[in-house]
Formats: C-alpha cells, sequence, structure tokens
C-alpha cells in the first residue's frame, strides 16, 4: 500500500491533493491512503474562523469547505489528527474520530484504527504542562485562553494509550517526541534553527508524554509535524530490537517539502477502509469513568489506588465489546453536515449566525453503541442544567443555528516553532509562559499514570502481529520525489509567514 504522508496541511486540500496526482502520474503508481499530521484546518464556513487560533489576518477559509459542501469529494482515503491551527469547534464534535466529509477521517482527541492490516494510532494536538492533568473542560464560543487550551493534549489520553499491547505499524503526532532530536542529524537541525539550541541543551524540545509513548509502544513509523522542517530519525529500542522510524514534515507552502509517499505492506485481500480497533474500543468503554469536563485537575489512577488501574483488556472484555458492535468493525460511512455550508451562511444574516456547539450525530450513535459518555454532551447537560439550551442544526430550519543511530537529515527552509506553545498566549493574557519545565509537578501517590508497568492481563513481552514492513525504506536519508509548488508568496496580503507559536527568531535561511 502507497502512504502519502502530509505535515501540516493548513486547509490547502486542493493543493495537497493536485501534488499526489501530478506524483502519481509522474511516477505511474496509485497511493491509497493521505496521512495529514495536524494543522488540518477543517473549516466549514467562514463562522469557523472564529475557533481557530491563529491571528486574524492568517485566518483563511481555504479549500476544505469544497469537500464539506459537496462541490469536491477526496479522490482518496484522508486520515488526519488535530494540530494547533484547527476549526476546534468543529474537531470537538468528534471526540473519538469521524468523518469530517466523504472521504475525510478525523482521529479523534486519541484513536487507533485499522486501515487493511495496517495498525494506524495518534493523538491531536500539542503538549501544555498547565492544562495536562485538566479534564476537557472547553466549549464554543471560546475565549483568547480556551481556544488555545481547548487543543492542548490531556493525561487521560496518553494513559489510554498506556493500556495498549498489540503493535502499532504507523503513529501521528503534531509535535515532535521530545528527545528525538538525537536519532538524527541534529547538529544540521541546529544550522536551521539556531533558537532550538537552548531547549536541546534543557531537554525542551518536544513533547513528553509523545516521548512515553515512543518508547512504551514502539510503533514501525512515527510521523510529525508543527515544527515546519523535515527531520529524519531512526530510534533504537534496545531491549527488543526494535525500531522506529521517524519522519517530520514541513507545511503546505511553495518550496517546501511538506509530502513523503511510503510503502506500506498490507493485507491484499482487505479492501483500503476504516475499521475500529478492538483493543481501542474496549479501553474506552472500561475507562469512560475516568473523563472530566472540569478544569480543575484530575489525575488517572495508579499502583496502590482502590480502584482498577489497568486497562489492557483480558479474552472476555473483548468479546463483551464485540458484541456490544453487533460483530462489525467497520467503521460507517455515516458523515453529516452539522453545519451550514459556506454558501448556505452567506444567505444567513450575520445577526442570525452562531457558534453554538453542536453534537454530532457520529458520535452519538458510536456512544451509544459502545456505552460510553460524549464529553461535549455532557458540558452541554451541565449548561443546560444552567438554564442554557442545546443547539441542534437542520438544513431545512428557516432560521440557521450555526451557532544514536543517525539518520541523515534533508534541508528545509521554514523557520521552526518551539513545540508545546501557543500563538498569542503573552498578549492574550493567558499566563504562563512558554518556558514552562517539561516535567509536570508530582502527583499523587495513587495516581501515577506516568509510570505504569507492563499491563498485568497481558504477556510480559509485546508480541509482533504477522504484520510486517519489508518493502519500504523511506527514511534512508534520500528525497523521497517531492512535488514543490512554486507560485510566488502564498498569501497576497502579507509575504510574512504563519508562525504556529511565537514570534520568529531568526533571520530567513537561504
Amino acid at each position: 500500500m502507497k502512504i502519502a504522508v502530509e505535515g501540516c496541511a493548513h486547509g490547502e486540500l486542493e493543493k495537497i491533493y493536485d501534488s499526489i496526482e501530478f506524483l502519481e502520474k509522474k511516477g505511474g503508481f496509485k497511493v491509497d491512503l493521505l496521512i495529514c499530521c495536524g494543522d488540518f484546518q477543517a473549516t466549514r464556513n467562514i463562522e469557523d474562523l472564529k475557533s481557530l487560533a491563529a491571528p486574524a489576518k492568517y485566518r483563511e477559509l481555504c479549500t476544505f469547505y469544497k469537500y464539506y459542501s459537496g462541490e469536491k469529494t477526496a479522490p482518496l482515503l484522508t486520515i488526519f489528527i488535530g494540530g494547533n491551527h484547527e476549526a476546534s469547534n468543529y474537531l470537538q464534535e468528534l471526540p473519538y474520530g469521524g468523518w469530517v466529509a466523504p472521504n475525510i477521517y478525523y482521529l479523534g482527541n486519541a484513536g487507533i484504527i485499522n486501515v487493511a492490516g495496517v495498525r494506524i494510532g495518534g493523538i491531536s494536538g500539542i503538549f501544555k504542562e498547565r492544562d495536562y492533568y485538566k479534564g476537557r473542560f472547553e466549549k464554543p464560543p471560546y475565549s483568547e485562553q480556551t481556544k488555545r487550551s481547548v487543543y492542548h493534549i490531556r493525561s487521560l489520553d496518553v494513559f489510554r494509550f498506556k493500556q495498549v499491547n498489540g503493535s502499532i505499524d504507523i503513529f501521528l503526532s503534531h509535535d515532535w517526541p521530545r528527545g528525538i532530536h538525537k536519532y538524527g542529524n541534529y547538529q544540521q537541525l541546529l544550522k536551521l534553527k539556531p533558537f532550538f539550541s537552548e531547549d536541546i541543551s534543557e531537554n525542551k524540545l518536544g513533547s513528553p508524554p509523545c516521548e512515553d509513548l515512543l518508547h512504551l509502544l514502539k510503533p514501525k513509523f512515527w510521523f510529525a509535524a508543527h515544527m515546519h522542517c523535515k527531520f529524519v530519525g531512526i530510534v533504537p529500542h534496545q531491549d527488543d530490537q526494535k525500531v522506529t522510524k521517524f519522519l517530520a514534515l514541513d507545511k503546505c507552502l511553495p518550496k517546501r517539502k511538506f509530502l513523503q509517499i511510503i510503502n506500506v505492506d498490507h493485507d491484499a485481500e482487505k479492501p483500503i477502509e476504516i475499521k475500529y480497533d478492538m483493543e481501542w474500543l474496549c479501553i474506552l468503554h472500561y475507562t469512560n469513568h475516568l473523563i472530566s469536563i472540569e478544569p480543575s485537575m484530575v489525575y488517572m489512577p495508579g499502583p496502590g489506588c482502590d480502584e482498577r488501574w489497568i486497562f489492557t483488556p483480558t479474552k472476555d472484555e473483548q468479546e463483551f465489546i464485540f458484541e456490544k458492535m453487533s460483530g462489525d468493525l467497520r467503521v460507517p460511512l455515516n458523515f453529516a453536515p452539522t453545519a451550514p455550508t459556506q454558501e448556505e451562511l452567506q444567505s444567513t444574516p450575520k445577526k442570525r449566525r452562531s457558534v453554538a456547539p453542536l453534537l454530532n450525530s457520529q458520535t452519538i450513535e458510536f456512544c451509544e453503541k459502545l456505552g460510553i459518555d460524549d464529553p461535549l454532551a455532557l458540558l452541554l447537560e451541565k449548561t443546560d442544567n444552567s438554564n442554557s439550551a442545546i443547539q441542534t442544526f437542520n438544513n431545512s430550519s428557516p432560521a440557521l443555528d450555526t451557532s544514536e543511530n543517525s539518520a541523515s537529515f534533508v534541508d528545509s527552509e521554514i523557520s521552526g516553532i518551539l513545540s508545546g506553545s501557543d500563538d498569542l498566549d503573552a498578549s492574550a493574557g493567558v499566563g504562563d509562559s512558554d518556558k514552562e519545565a517539561a516535567v509536570p509537578s508530582p502527583v499523587p501517590k495513587n495516581r501515577l499514570s506516568m509510570t505504569l508497568p507492563p499491563p498485568k492481563f497481558s504477556p510480559s513481552s509485546r508480541e509482533d502481529s504477522s504484520f510486517e514492513i519489508t518493502n519500504s525504506d523511506p527514511l534512508s536519508g534520500e528525497d523521497s520525489p517531492l512535488f514543490i509548488i512554486d507560485e510566488g508568496p502564498k498569501r497576497s496580503v502579507s509575504n510574512e509567514e504563519l508562525q504556529d507559536d511565537q514570534p520568529k527568531k531568526e533571520t530567513t535561511i537561504q
């Protein structure tokens, strides 16, 4: 199976699909799957731009809205995670994943799926210490603070991944795992990004939770974005002689290395379609009680507590969940719009528009079937109990509420950004500095989720499935074919680059 991996999409779906088509014609092959590593920007209409954490001059509708409205259809199956520039109001409708448009699937806050025998996991957002142990308390319309905290990863998502026993073939994150620079040509990285030096020396470059998951899950591939540069690394896992091939890519802009094609072995007898992962479904079901919608700190159970703290599913638990899913793990093709298209919105008077939170029928059906809660529904129920109405969207309604094995490094031109920091935090008065300590404060002894021992319900060592990647060496250090779009400045209003987190700290590198 040929997989196209994209760094930061930034809403440029048409250009990405055109790039893939160009490569297909040039190489005489067909790409089966597109994976995007965040900053997807699934903006359905201009009202969604209000939920995008970016300076106003960079909030552009781009081209996703065409795929949402049906004007265009994604030419191949597309899977993506969230980053720190998203239409968060839309993605919050799908905490467990779902279709944002026909043939375009969001992996959720965290999730694992299967595509033709390839097991793909991913975690959305970026790490920020101050929000890591909080519940998911944010809901539209967002304040300047919650517009950013909504995409910060939570300890519950990481805790759930730590229950996974089966092998992961591909893992996706937006920001890099902390310490990943040690496994590639970081000297070249420092030549391009000299302001990374301080964070590297203090071991702050990257996400600590992703670092934990990298060494625990040991996926065959790990793809990331966020730093807006291409970086390659090979991570050896000494205990079982496994390696993880790490690849970070740039964003979709002229003369950037934002796309790479890799070959991955798959089950040729299975169709290229998405299936739920049985182990992940079990983990979601049996950890549902750990969901919090409060802004206070919530710690996961750990050794010594009075409750269950290992949720690697047993055989009986898997059989129970399989029955709840009616023996069918195929993800239903049940996309349904929840907000008006851009064309519909334009015919709606501004005073009748809204950015109120909406419940998504996909999430409702999934939660009812699996027996779990939708965090957004819990938030709206809490609001409803305070005499606020829950709004839904009806297409026919006249009043529309839209309320150290080194690998070589490939040169890249764009400046990078520090992982775990946010746009406008200082100017918006959010508070904490972007130079926070990477290691969170000590937690109660009975809630040490970051130091889980091997699951007691599973073998002492993780066994590989029959899946092996043997015919591909995409990270050999040589460039895979990349489609370079050279059409001058991307934005007509300014030649300035959109910075993910903080002002540019270096001069342009020629």
